[in-house]
């Protein structure tokens, strides 16, 4: 099956202009929502002007910086690899090579869209098609170990695309645009426990102190109890009626998560009870086209040495302490990945392609590299994911079938590999391997 790379630019950038709920998705690309009439009460503070730029810093440029020495993961039970999403420098992928591919399942196609980025844990890989089955492969060879086929098609779930998964305790967690969460038997694939979800779910669920957090397309934060599925407190963000087809999960840090929503909303809470303890709204001051009126935070959260790291749609990176919420500082960057903070920097990959390395202390930019430089027709320019930083090399994958590695103290191109298919998920990284679900249903290893 051969995918248009352009398709993922425009699955995942498109956004729907009001939420809908109903059960068929005629238009894949709008988003989805339920019939929720919520509207939260709130002023969206912009803390941003429009007419900022990124430039590289005179002081910092050509500079050195301290990066964590490379370790070893041997699992990667969260869609971030641990549950504050945050993970420094992994000891994989050092040829750069593909070491085995295997088909699993629907692709993204007008009615299936993937949105699960892959988890692992016991030696096995676990992904998720587009059409909401869910398999587990041996990390080493590629073989198939079982495959759950979860939807449950009927009048109120003819149609659905998206979720995502993670693991614990020998348990892969389930969520689904089909409307649900579940937990299987990481051996068997065998269900143990449902439960129905009033709107479709496209994001990954976080698992942490037994309770399992994901967030449905109408921004409701919800919880399960990990053991029986029994359900737990809510939070219900801003009502918003345009989102990125991306999606997002909490990060937890101790006895606070923090959730990311189409609002622009970036929100702590008390992870005992749903409480409220701080929110801000990403967003620029001013917006001159349809699609920088999108708020959307679809890139996840990440928790990192007391600070969290958010991008925003509307053109908002920025870095805020955990405990009190107050913003260290801004930069005008629009994405829909997520940050990767590690040693004195944090990396993020914006929507034009260029990758980017900032101090983490104060937000200036040592170097940015472009992705589409040289590109000379627009139907050649990628749309770039990640970064994941590997063996002191920063790698993003691209819609155009690519994965390079970059310098990460310069952001000099290093590597570069022909995956084969589109990619839109950012790699994750176990037992010395990269592994990469591509739009075209692939399960990719790169040794």
């Amino acid at each position: 099956m051969k995918i248009d790379h352009r398709f993922g630019l425009v699955a995942l950038l498109a956004a729907g202009v009001a939420l809908s709920g109903c059960s068929h998705f005629h238009n894949p690309f709008a988003g989805g929502g339920s019939k929720s009439k919520y509207h939260g009460k709130g002023e969206r503070i912009p803390i941003i002007a429009f007419d900022q730029s990124l430039k590289i810093s005179d002081t910092l440029k050509g500079q050195d910086f301290y990066l964590p020495p490379p370790a070893a993961q041997q699992a990667w039970p969260e869609p971030g690899g641990v549950v504050d999403q945050a993970i420094e420098n992994v000891d994989a992928g050092k040829d750069f090579a593909v070491a085995w591919k295997a088909k699993i399942g629907a692709g993204s196609e007008r009615k299936t869209y993937i949105t699960a980025p892959p988890v692992a844990a016991d030696g096995k890989i676990f992904v998720m098609d587009g059409a909401a089955r869910v398999s587990a492969y041996d990390a080493a060879s590629g073989r198939e170990v079982w495959r759950a086929d979860m939807a449950r098609r009927g009048k109120r779930n003819k149609e659905g695309f998206g979720g995502g998964l993670a693991y614990a305790d020998g348990r892969v967690f389930v969520s689904s645009g089909y409307r649900f969460v579940a937990a299987v038997d990481a051996a068997s694939g065998k269900e143990i426990w449902r439960q129905e979800t009033e709107a479709p779910v496209h994001a990954a669920p976080t698992v942490s102190g037994g309770r399992v957090i994901v967030e449905s397309v109408d921004d409701n934060l919800l919880t399960f109890d990990a053991a029986t599925g029994a359900t737990g407190w809510t939070y219900q963000a801003l009502s918003e009626p345009a989102r990125i087809l991306a999606a997002t999960s909490p990060a937890v840090s101790g006895d606070a998560v923090v959730a990311s929503f189409a609002s622009g909303e970036l929100v702590a809470l008390q992870a005992a009870n749903g409480t409220g303890l701080w929110s801000l709204v990403l967003s620029k001051s001013n917006r001159n086209s349809a699609l920088s009126e999108i708020r959307d935070i679809p890139g996840r959260p990440v928790i990192y040495r007391g600070d969290v790291f958010a991008v925003s749609h509307s053109g908002v990176f920025t870095d805020v302490e955990l405990r009190t919420g107050a913003q260290r500082w801004e930069l005008p960057v629009t994405s829909v990945s997520t940050p990767w903070p590690a040693g004195d920097v944090v990396y993020v990959t914006d929507t034009a392609g260029e990758v980017i390395c900032a101090s983490r202390d104060s937000g200036q930019i040592y170097w940015i590299a472009d992705m589409n430089k040289g590109a000379k027709k627009k139907k050649d320019r990628g749309l770039w994911s990640g970064p994941i930083l590997a063996n002191n090399r920063v790698v993003v994958v691209s819609t155009t079938g690519e994965a390079v590695a970059l310098n990460a103290k310069t952001g000099a191109a290093e590597r570069r590999l022909k995956i084969g298919s589109p990619a839109l998920l950012n790699p994750i990284a176990v037992g010395g391997n990269l592994y990469v679900v591509s739009q075209a249903a692939e399960l990719i290893a790169i040794r």
